[in-house]
């Protein structure tokens, strides 16, 4: 188990707007532009290899405050120099300033103070969670969408995966996936879930296809 004494004061970041990651959670990304090749290939030279993910603030260059962090455990090349790269979400993190330099990504100072759960190699649970009313309400979603699932897979996932997931694929607003990211607690993160999924059959937009 790794504790924030571990973790590096200075981290790469990756703005990318509706992508979230969360602890014990992993990230499919497809790497092309230059510069985050480079940002892939220099945190494989460290020993964490971590990368932060985060997103833009709305019509700005400015970032979130809060992100989370992923290591990498998984990479292919493809032959014209693309990467397909698997982040395995390790701890949030705060920002506490953009790094200035010759780096061509951006590069942040960061604090993991508050964050020592994510830390923990045990997934969250959730006391109160109704399962089968949870499924019920994901698929009047689908329905209503035309998405498609593995419901099997989804009956069977632990409480955390099955919450974590779902904020991370469902394309919500990028305001409302950095509540859910920020969510103190899985409790809070499957009630924050359920508020946008009924708002979602209420009218509002949900556009993701689940494979």
């Amino acid at each position: 188990m790794m504790h924030i004494a571990d973790l590096p004061d200075t981290i790469a970041v990756f703005p990318l707007p509706r992508a979230i990651l969360l602890p014990r959670a992993r990230l499919p990304l497809h790497i092309f532009e230059p510069r985050y090749l480079q940002m892939f290939e220099d945190a494989l030279k460290t020993p964490e290899r971590l990368i932060g993910m985060i997103q833009p603030c709305a019509g700005s260059e400015a970032l979130q405050a809060i992100g989370c962090a992923g290591r990498v455990t998984q990479f292919s090349e493809t032959e014209d120099g693309r990467y397909m790269v698997t982040l395995s979400g390790l701890s949030r993190f705060r920002i506490l300033g953009e790094v200035s330099g010759f780096s061509p990504y951006r590069r942040c100072d960061v604090s993991w103070t508050g964050f020592d759960r994510d830390l923990g190699t045990a997934a969250e649970t959730d006391t109160e969670f109704d399962r089968a009313g949870f499924l019920a309400l994901l698929e009047r979603l689908f329905v209503a969408q035309g998405l498609s699932t593995d419901w099997d897979s989804l009956k069977e996932a632990e409480d955390e995966l099955l919450i974590n997931s779902l904020s991370m694929l469902l394309e919500f607003e990028p305001e409302d996936k950095q509540a859910l990211l920020e969510a103190p607690c899985l409790a809070t993160r499957r009630k924050t879930l359920v508020t946008l999924i009924e708002f979602s059959l209420r009218g509002g937009a949900v556009e993701d296809i689940l494979q």
